[in-house]
């Protein structure tokens, strides 16, 4: 187990590097200038090429990128053009918030999920299975966005359940464990739990309905197993791939929130990346991209490691 754990851990190394130098850069190939959003309009020639210094923009490419790299690994993002502040600091309080988001949405997902799974996969062909699959179907197909607003006019604006936006009363970002922060979490997450359910419901409908299908299912039928037991056969087999696909959604709802949490104006890094594009923030971009996709390898690792446990004969392959 050590030694493939190892092994894993290795062959991530390269691909961190590379996701690095691909965020690099598409960042810098995207069009426009990064002082925009600092220069005032009559700003002159001088003063710009002193903030090009200052924030190195005027060295070659490759030179930005080592000495981004270099600074990086020291835990060393840069300083935002917008806000003057440590890049780090902004982005750990915002992937705070945005894992607190994704983990309770993931969560969500794949409770109703497994849940749809199974009956669908027990029941194949009856009306149960149609809703199930259903209810899967339209998980994977609404536009989460659009779903959002729904939600928000519905239970926020005509219901009154539930608070439209922020993180916290009056808009607040400080987030608080209490009833009245965590009713701004409910309705953010319940949204980006559509995705997850759907693909984990059609993931699990599969794996029971192909393991029900199996001669050593039969066979313990047979012996006269309970169906209890028969279950308990099933999850295991399941357990391993569903868990593996629940932990890509965790990492895909990491790196993909940035409508959802626009929507809901959650202060998390989807928002902050959405402030960054739109304000030319270079250092605060490339931060938010490089910590969201190392944050996705290394879910990856984990999930790869902890599904061969829960499987050996993936060690063996």
């Amino acid at each position: 187990m050590f030694t493939y754990a190892a092994k894993r851990v290795l062959m991530t190394m390269p691909i961190m590097i590379g996701v690095s130098l691909v965020c690099f850069a598409l960042v810098h190939l995207a069009p426009g200038d990064p002082l925009i959003s600092v220069l005032p309009p009559d700003a002159s020639q001088a003063i710009k090429d002193q903030l090009m210094v200052l924030y190195g923009f005027d060295r070659p490419y490759y030179e930005q990128f080592l000495r981004w790299l270099v600074r990086a690994v020291q835990g060393d993002l840069g300083t935002s053009i917008r806000t003057g502040r440590p890049v780090a600091a902004e982005i750990f309080k915002a992937v705070g918030n945005t894992l607190m988001i994704a983990t309770l949405a993931t969560f969500i997902g794949f409770v109703l999920g497994t849940f749809f799974g199974f009956v669908a996969g027990y029941f194949r062909g009856s009306w149960l299975d149609k809703l199930a699959s259903a209810a899967a179907v339209f998980g994977v197909s609404v536009p989460h966005y659009w779903l959002g607003m729904i939600l928000v006019i519905v239970f926020a604006v005509q219901l009154g359940w539930l608070p439209p936006t922020g993180a916290g009363p009056g808009g607040s970002e400080d987030w608080r464990w209490n009833w009245v922060h965590v009713q701004h979490l409910i309705l953010p997450a319940v949204t980006m739990s559509v995705i997850p359910m759907g693909i984990i419901a059609r993931t699990v409908r599969a794996l029971v309905a192909e393991i029900l299908s199996q001669e050593f299912i039969a066979g313990l039928r047979a012996k006269g197993l309970p169906e209890l037991g028969v279950f308990r056969h099933v999850v295991k087999n399941v357990a391993p791939t569903s868990l593996a696909v629940m932990g890509i959604q965790l990492g895909y709802l990491l790196g993909g929130s940035i409508l959802i949490e626009t929507v809901f104006a959650w202060p998390g890094t989807g928002l902050l990346l959405n402030d960054a594009i739109f304000q030319r923030d270079l250092p605060l971009l490339q931060g938010t991209i490089l910590v969201l996709a190392l944050f996705f390898v290394a879910l990856n690792l984990v999930v790869d490691v902890f599904q061969s446990a829960l499987d050996p004969r993936i060690q063996r392959a």
